[in-house]
């Protein structure tokens, strides 16, 4: 089991098998690094479990296998969904909703998620629920920042920031970043201004 509340800050890059080889997915730079505190679910179980024993400085080269990532596609996670159900005052909401387009769902418990418009037809949506990422082995290659138990400010900024306490001013994440004026910062991140 991963230590838990341990600060963790990397750099990497994100890829996963493609036809000629491997296809970078994703990227978090040294200038804007992942951050995550370890035991919250914030990142994969595996991923945590791999890093924990790095000190700041050290290189990784990690691969995590799809079941200890985001699990096999699953076919039965694409819907197709009534076209109506994406009208505003009677209009379809083209703005919003076009392929590839990622938009906020509830479902009748109130259990919010996200899905990836697939495809639009004369009466249907199809949406995909399905991660990004489903199906794919990750292969992760980067280099751990920071690596230090975690604060009690920041543990408790992130559980305001998952728990929606910041909406959009930095006072109500406790980041009290003063450079926002009047306090309206359009985001926190880990209790700093966006």
């Amino acid at each position: 089991m991963p230590k838990q509340n341990q600060y963790m800050e990397v750099a990497y890059q994100l890829f996963v098998d493609g036809e000629n080889g491997l296809e970078m997915m994703e990227e978090a730079p040294q200038n804007r690094p992942f951050k995550y505190i370890t035991g919250f679910g914030v990142a994969l179980d595996a991923f945590e479990q791999q890093l924990e024993g790095l000190a700041k400085g050290a290189a990784f080269d990690i691969t995590i296998p799809k079941e200890q990532a985001y699990g096999d596609y699953q076919d039965e996670y694409v819907l197709d969904l009534e076209r109506e159900m994406f009208c505003v005052d009677g209009k379809f909401d083209s703005e919003h909703i076009y392929e590839d387009a990622i938009i906020p769902l509830q479902n009748e418990e109130g259990r919010r998620f996200y899905g990836r418009v697939a495809e639009i037809g004369q009466d249907k949506v199809k949406v995909d629920l399905n991660h990004p990422l489903a199906g794919e082995t990750l292969h992760f290659k980067g280099t751990v920042l920071e690596n230090r138990p975690a604060t009690t400010d920041e543990i408790q900024q992130l559980v305001n920031h998952m728990s929606g306490g910041c909406k959009g001013n930095c006072s109500g994440c406790g980041g009290g970043c003063g450079s926002c004026g009047d306090g309206q910062c359009g985001g926190c991140e880990g209790g700093q201004c966006e």
